[in-house]
């Protein structure tokens, strides 16, 4: 799963090497509370102007789409057909 959606607002995966890219325009993290606590998640808020940029929303996508891929345990990764994606 390289996105989510939630309350009408779209969340993509983020990992260690694209996490950067989301803080410098402190999107923030997906978050939910469960038993009264509140947990966070490795999705964080798709900048806005991607609605409006099919060329960004694309890079912004493959960018989520290369991090769940990569977090596919490799043997699972391989029975799909999937090798090592780079990252961004």
């Amino acid at each position: 799963m390289f996105a989510l959606v939630a309350d009408d607002q779209l969340f993509l995966k983020v990992d260690e090497s694209t996490k950067a890219m989301f803080d410098a325009e402190h999107l923030p993290a997906f978050q939910y509370e469960k038993q009264g606590k509140r947990y966070s998640m490795s999705y964080h808020l798709a900048p806005e102007r991607i609605f409006d940029d099919v060329d960004e929303a694309k890079q912004w996508a493959e960018y989520a789409f290369q991090v769940a891929v990569v977090a596919i345990k490799p043997r699972k990764r391989a029975k799909k057909g999937l090798g090592k994606l780079p990252t961004p």
